[in-house]
């Protein structure tokens, strides 16, 4: 009989399917041995080998199916009311119970590997955001010689290489090659416009290609980013849909991978989870004595950065708190608590806004501090 709880028990079948000899297989040989039984079959390869290596004086090998396991197969209605003292609902009850909890720590077990892949992921697209902005810069300025009034009526990076891409010269910027690449009718007219009148300078087809083909690789990274960001999304709601819910897909994910996986921001105390991605400026803080940081990488949450300066911290306190309950559901329980955790978030939001509406007075100190750094600039 296998001992302990509902979530102990599936653990056990969990890693007697992986082939390690628990502890009641182990008490079950050690008496066959004492009755004198030199030989035992079991019909999982991986136990039978490490079963091998673990006891002596006793043959252990593997057989698929064995013939006694049939007889318990067929006839195991008997044996469960001889051997466990419980009728057949009692024990298939009893067996859902377990093979839920073991689907359940499966999935946590396979949760925690993805999380790493998820965290590589929200790596490159921070990589790929450096690099794109890299190109977008350079793009513009390179083709901003031959057509500088593009700059300022296009502002979207992606477009603005969309339009450098597939049409290249100025003079191919016509209303009608404008309006195929999907830009309206109005702005395709000012686009144009602008382009028979620039004052650029001209560019042969020898001098466009490079421009053209560094825009081109802006937008297939453009694309590669897209699809990671997709795929960051879905892999989220498998392995932290409460996180996901509560602040996105890509702040969820960067908060496990600055974290180092999701077992370990789960752990971590709401204060730490507050400060993550701002550990330098909290060591500085604690290497000067200067002020400690409100918030880290939770800056993205929309409420956070679009509140004012004096709201930010107390809403950044509320948002930890609730990521390190969600953390918890997502790593240890797998249960969706998310619209519980993000209503009582929007009612402290919303309370914080109320109370602190206005800026909190200066203090006397912080006002002579602002004088004197005055009065040493001088006039």
């Amino acid at each position: 009989l296998y001992r302990g709880s509902t979530d102990e028990i599936a653990d056990k079948m969990n890693s007697l399917e992986a082939g390690e000899p628990i502890d009641e297989v182990m008490e079950v040989i050690n008496e066959l041995k004492n009755k004198g039984i030199k030989k035992i079959i079991v019909e999982n390869r991986e136990l039978a080998r490490n079963l091998a290596n673990k006891v002596t004086d006793i043959e252990v090998r593997s057989e698929l199916p064995t013939s006694v396991g049939n007889q318990y197969r067929n006839n195991f209605s008997r044996y469960v009311k001889e051997v466990f003292g419980l009728d057949e609902k009692e024990y298939t009850e009893k067996v859902f119970e377990i093979t839920v909890a073991q689907t359940r720590h499966k999935l946590r077990q396979v949760a925690e590997k993805r999380d790493l892949y998820v965290a590589q992921a929200i790596s490159s697209v921070d990589d790929l955001d450096k690099i794109l902005n890299l190109i977008s810069s350079r793009v513009r300025e390179w083709y901003g010689i031959h057509f500088p009034e593009l700059e300022d009526l296009v502002k979207d990076h992606e477009e603005y290489m969309t339009l450098v891409t597939k049409l290249g010269h100025r003079s191919n910027f016509t209303v009608d090659n404008l309006t195929k690449l999907g830009i309206s009718q109005d702005r395709a007219r000012r686009i144009a416009e602008a382009s028979s009148k620039s004052v650029g300078a001209e560019m042969t087809d020898w001098d466009l290609t490079p421009v053209k083909t560094y825009a081109e690789i802006y937008v297939q990274l453009s694309s590669l980013r897209k699809s990671l960001s997709q795929y960051i999304d879905e892999a989220m709601v498998e392995i932290a849909p409460n996180i996901r819910e509560l602040v996105g897909s890509l702040l969820g994910a960067r908060l496990i991978m600055i974290a180092g996986g999701l077992t370990r921001l789960a752990l971590l105390p709401a204060s730490t989870i507050q400060v993550l991605g701002a550990e330098k400026a909290l060591f500085r803080a604690l290497r000067t004595g200067s002020r400690p940081p409100k918030h880290g990488v939770i800056f993205q949450f929309p409420d956070i950065f679009r509140a004012p300066r004096w709201q930010r911290g107390k809403i950044a306190r509320a948002l930890a708190a609730k990521l390190a309950i969600a953390a918890k559901a997502d790593a240890f329980t797998g249960n969706f608590i998310a619209p519980k955790l993000k209503e009582d978030l929007l009612k402290r939001v919303q309370e914080v806004k109320t109370i602190y509406a206005k800026p909190p007075p200066r203090k006397p100190e912080a006002k002579t501090a602002a004088r004197k750094t005055t009065e040493k600039k001088g006039p």
